[in-house]
């Protein structure tokens, strides 16, 4: 027998927040996950279950995101009161102000290091500052609207920006110098992400997609259109193979990376999900909600050999004969000269994902009645005619697919030219208002 392929399963769910929960972030030792509310609390949940959360009481507004030092000694919160804490996840709850901006402070995150942390802030600025001494280091001040997002790479030497200017920023931490902006967002960016490579960056935006670009050639990799609504939140698996993802359509998407497709789509929150995070290790991930409820999920999936994974789909697929439901994702085929290179394992031709894979679902209050999560759909198999009639439609949708994909390729480029006309024109406007006045 083949191996069995789990579903990932919910395994906990926490309460005790009063309102919406902005950030997610689980201490390296795994003993720990921390959130962020809108109720102006950090909360910290102990796993060990005879531990007690901490409820960690100290902003005065709304704490827009939370972050463990690597070490897991500390956890870093930004707020609305324009602020941000460092706080020793124990008892005592002790923390330390940063005054970091000059309004709302979107999100925090420590260095790989532990030695500095930084913040982006609705004053459209990114900050960089030590964390030992408290001390600031440097701002980033390109954006033109509130900066919902900033991260640093793994190893230090960049930063990570995305705007509701609709723009994604790449910073060079040493020359403080913003080395490539991203401009094909069509919405505002929620938040931004460094594959663990280091050589990928995906953004989650109010348009309700998710892109992932090669930051070594500039190039967007893959464009997924699998939400309904905007995303609010994304985080990559240890592994660099899945990214997950969380939208105001109430649902957790798994992205399979190197298949450039939908993975699973699960249900567990009542209303948008607003902040999404993958374990260190990868085994587990959480999700938070509008709901004021904090989910913490079993990967499962994972534990398998990523072939075994991709067999174990071939041998469903062999053991009954798919229904419409199970037809994955169709990518757009690129021309040979535009299409972007096959890096680090990614497809290069999963630029765009369209359908969905079967959903599964599973309510908070079924936990640990099954320990699974359910098919929405049953199979059921199919006529031979329908099958070949099916064939031929997808066979359709796949030129009409390489049509559109042909049709974006020049609409980007007439944008680009537009852009490029437009900024000439702002130049020549600028030289001659001097000489009116």
């Amino acid at each position: 027998m083949g191996t069995v392929l789990e579903d990932p399963s919910l395994e906990r769910h926490f309460k005790g927040h009063r309102d919406t929960i902005t950030s997610l972030d689980f201490n390296p030792n795994m003993k720990q996950l921390a959130s962020g509310s809108m109720d102006s609390c950090l909360m910290v949940w102990n796993f060990k279950p005879q531990m007690r959360a901490y409820r960690f009481v100290g902003h005065k507004d709304a704490v827009m995101s939370v972050c463990f030092s690597p070490s897991g000694h500390l956890v870093a919160s930004a707020s609305r009161d324009k602020t941000v804490r460092l706080w020793i996840p124990s008892v005592k709850g002790e923390s330390t102000v940063y005054k970091a901006h000059t309004a709302t402070v979107r999100s925090v995150d420590f260095s790989n290091d532990g030695q500095f942390i930084c913040t982006a802030s609705d004053d459209k600025t990114v900050k960089v500052w030590s964390v030992h001494r408290q001390k600031f280091q440097f701002s980033l001040n390109q954006h033109m609207n509130w900066v919902r997002c900033a991260r640093f790479s793994d190893d230090g030497r960049l930063v990570v920006s995305g705007s509701d200017d609709k723009t994604v920023k790449l910073w060079d931490r040493q020359s403080r110098e913003c080395v490539h902006t991203f401009y094909e967002q069509g919405g505002f960016v929620n938040h931004v992400a460094f594959h663990p490579s280091g050589t990928c960056i995906a953004a989650a935006s109010s348009d309700s997609t998710v892109k992932v670009w090669d930051i070594r050639m500039n190039k967007l990799l893959q464009h997924y259109t699998a939400h309904n609504g905007p995303v609010n939140s994304l985080s990559f698996h240890s592994s660099g193979n899945y990214l997950l993802s969380g939208s105001d359509d109430s649902t957790l998407k798994i992205l399979d990376l190197l298949e450039g497709r939908l993975f699973y789509t699960l249900h567990g929150h009542q209303g948008p999900v607003t902040s999404v995070c993958f374990s260190r290790s990868g085994d587990h991930f959480a999700s938070g909600g509008q709901d004021e409820q904090v989910l913490v999920w079993k990967t499962n999936f994972d534990q398998i050999d990523y072939k075994q994974v991709l067999q174990s789909h071939k041998d469903q697929n062999k053991a009954q004969k798919p229904t419409v439901a199970d037809i994955p994702p169709r990518v757009t085929a690129q021309k040979a000269n535009t299409a972007p290179a096959n890096l680090n394992g990614f497809s290069s031709h999963g630029m765009e994902s369209l359908g969905t894979m079967p959903e599964y679902t599973q309510n908070p209050s079924t936990i640990g009645s099954n320990g699974g999560t359910q098919p929405l759909e049953q199979q059921h198999s199919m006529p031979p005619q329908l099958a070949a009639t099916l064939e031929h439609l997808v066979a359709q949708v796949d030129i009409i697919q390489q049509t559109v994909g042909i049709l974006e390729q020049r609409l980007t480029m007439t944008e680009n030219k537009l852009r490029e006309s437009l900024e000439n024109q702002q130049k020549i406007t600028l030289q001659v208002r001097p000489r009116d006045q």
